[in-house]
């Protein structure tokens, strides 16, 4: 079975990947084979290189992630074009990650952690989405604080992401983190209960 797992920027949903690891979720993440494709002599490293330029990159060959942050967070043609780029070969490897888990055991909830799941329509990948919310103001007031943003540079972060009010129309279980981390720990273990049901 695979579900998808989404939300806003510092929403938490790390901390809920984290509890549904603890449970016995396999994890594909998004993030962490995005990283992984743009390492040195990687194809995506070669083909980002191709679109954006060395300024990009270290001298030693690693992607430097504030320069290029810095061109697509202000300006969304790049941040399309570096999606075209990256997207595609994160999804073939998110897609053979779950394969081979499967493989692995039959029985397998594999959960694949994705920040743009419904911005990047991969919703058809999964079986069940769900949404971990928090409200737009606790939203910014984390990401200030996690990143050391200004409110202007967080906001145009919240900005580039579909707004959490609507990623949660999405949601087939909703986990609500803006409260104590019990609550939100209760709420992982009753969506757990339900997802080993529905798999039998």
């Amino acid at each position: 079975m695979r579900v998808g797992l989404t939300g806003g920027i510092a929403s938490g949903k790390s901390t809920v990947t984290a509890m549904l690891q603890r449970y016995g979720a396999y994890i594909v993440d998004a993030d962490q084979i995005a990283r992984e494709v743009v390492e040195p002599g990687a194809e995506g490293a070669r083909r980002v290189r191709e679109e954006f330029g060395d300024q990009v990159f270290f001298p030693d060959g690693r992607l430097n992630r504030a320069a290029l942050g810095e061109i697509v967070f202000r300006d969304e043609t790049a941040r399309k074009r570096l999606n075209r780029i990256l997207h595609p070969l994160i999804r073939k490897e998110m897609i053979r990650r779950s394969d081979y888990f499967e493989s692995q055991n039959v029985h397998a909830i594999v959960i694949w952690d994705v920040p743009l799941l419904i911005e990047q329509k991969l919703t058809n990948y999964v079986e069940k989405v769900i949404v971990v919310y928090v409200p737009e103001n606790v939203q910014l007031e984390r990401l200030m604080k996690r990143n050391q943003l200004s409110e202007e540079e967080a906001r145009r972060r919240i900005d580039a992401q579909l707004s959490i009010e609507e990623k949660k129309k999405w949601a087939d279980y909703l986990i609500d983190n803006s409260g104590s981390i019990e609550n939100t720990e209760r709420q992982v273990g009753q969506l757990w209960s339900d997802l080993k049901l529905k798999n039998g």
